[in-house]
């Protein structure tokens, strides 16, 4: 692959309208912007990241936690971007280059877009409906990757729709994404049909050529069937989440009384060599508030991860950029640092994601997607029902919920409940049992 190639301002459904003239604000720097007005993107502030949505402490959503990613992702980019110059670049490369930061923090932006309410329990609930519950009825009426498509529903893949399909009444393209940043945007370029066991992909069968068309212009190599390489600078977006979920968790859960001052301390501090914590530990004691003390252990973990996740990605430049599909820059980095890392999963399996109230959201967001998957679907499969009819009204009319196919029709109840908040989602579950009523 050719940066010359990777990098393309050319626009998702307005290709006719393409222009080469230079421009005070460029078309990656418009991406990032487009992104920062947007609906789906402010709705992410009422979806859960991990833990419940706060009450007297504050706590990442998905907004916050999007916002951070996308600025880490600008940070190593920018990291990328000077190692390079170092080797020596052309003035021309340079040019092209520049572009990575914002092409990379709008990627890390986009990333979440697609995710449900509830936080992952809402993918695996959306899923099992599919494969353990009443829609797995459904698999001898729609083609194996169709039933893929649900039984491994993937939020990343979802991001990729929301971004280009163009829904009721909507443009074509969807939001005319540049074809870099939807490049960047997908985590796991192929299809669900190659999802394998940990059931990650990066399009639905319904996106399958609108990615061929980026992939082909991007000239990025389709390695088997259904199976693309990488866009490099997936990578770069990849550890920008990997760093931010990872070391944020860690801090979140202190803030809550999972994790003492001393236990997140000891995780953060085990980044690093001895006589560095011993100067970490002289910078806290100048600090009276425990989580300003986290808070600055945080900081300066993030920075490092920052600075060998860039190197990663550039001392393994050449795998990358020839297609081959290299860990994730995180399990790659020198000894200290990611055993560290694997401590802090491994910690937050064990502690942080099983802690009772992250446990309460998962069962409660159970409940609520399982019930409206009943009646959404229910609805688009007997519309000719009374209660069909009624329901259908309350439908924003951008979902097709009417499509000609029974696949389109179960994508657009997908669409409608990925798209709600927590809020919006519990309070449509009480209007539908009647426990909660307009007031008289």
């Amino acid at each position: 692959m050719e940066w010359n190639k990777l990098i393309s301002d050319r626009r998702l459904g307005l290709e006719e309208l393409h222009r080469e003239e230079s421009q005070m604000r460029s078309d990656f720097q418009r991406d990032y912007d487009r992104m920062i007005f947007s609906s789906p993107f402010r709705r992410m502030q009422n979806k859960t990241q991990v833990f419940p949505l706060p009450g007297s402490v504050f706590v990442h959503n998905r907004l916050t936690h999007s916002l951070e990613v996308s600025t880490v992702g600008r940070s190593i980019s920018r990291e990328v971007i000077q190692r390079m110059s170092q080797q020596g670049l052309h003035e021309n490369e340079r040019r092209i280059l520049e572009n990575i930061p914002d092409i990379v923090a709008t990627a890390c932006l986009c990333h979440d877009l697609g995710n449900p309410p509830f936080g992952h329990s809402g993918e695996k609930t959306i899923s099992t409906w599919f494969s353990e519950g009443p829609g797995k009825s459904l698999e001898d009426r729609l083609t194996p990757q169709q039933w893929a498509d649900l039984i491994n529903f993937e939020g990343n893949a979802n991001s990729f729709r929301l971004l280009t399909h163009q829904f009721v009444g909507r443009r074509k393209g969807g939001f005319a994404m540049t074809y870099s940043t939807l490049g960047t945007l997908v985590k796991y370029p192929w299809t669900s049909l190659n999802a394998g066991d940990k059931g990650k992909f990066g399009f639905f069968e319904s996106e399958e050529e609108m990615y061929r068309k980026v992939a082909t212009w991007l000239e990025i190599p389709e390695v088997s069937k259904g199976v693309f390489a990488r866009h490099p600078l997936v990578y770069l977006m990849e550890a920008a989440d990997d760093i931010c979920y990872q070391i944020m968790d860690i801090e979140d859960a202190h803030r809550l009384g999972i994790l003492t001052l001393d236990e997140a301390s000891y995780y953060l501090l085990d980044f690093f060599e001895q006589e560095r914590q011993d100067k970490l530990k002289r910078g806290m004691s100048y600090l009276d508030d425990p989580n300003e003390k986290i808070g600055y252990l945080r900081s300066n973990v993030i920075g490092t991860l920052v600075e060998h996740s860039a190197d990663a990605f550039v001392n393994n430049l050449t795998p990358i950029m020839t297609g081959e599909k290299i860990e994730p820059l995180t399990k790659i980095l020198p000894h200290r640092l990611r055993n560290a890392y694997k401590n802090c999963s491994d910690m937050a399996y064990s502690r942080i994601y099983c802690a009772p109230d992250v446990v309460d959201v998962d069962l409660a967001g159970n409940s609520i997607i399982t019930y409206l998957m009943d009646v959404l679907m229910e609805a688009v499969l007997h519309p000719e029902k009374n209660y069909s009819q009624l329901l259908l009204t309350k439908i924003p009319k951008q979902y097709d919920f009417t499509s000609e196919t029974l696949y389109g029709r179960i994508q657009a109840v997908l669409d409608h409940i990925s798209g709600m908040t927590d809020v919006y989602a519990l309070d449509l579950f009480r209007k539908l049992n009647g426990h909660s009523l307009p007031a008289i």
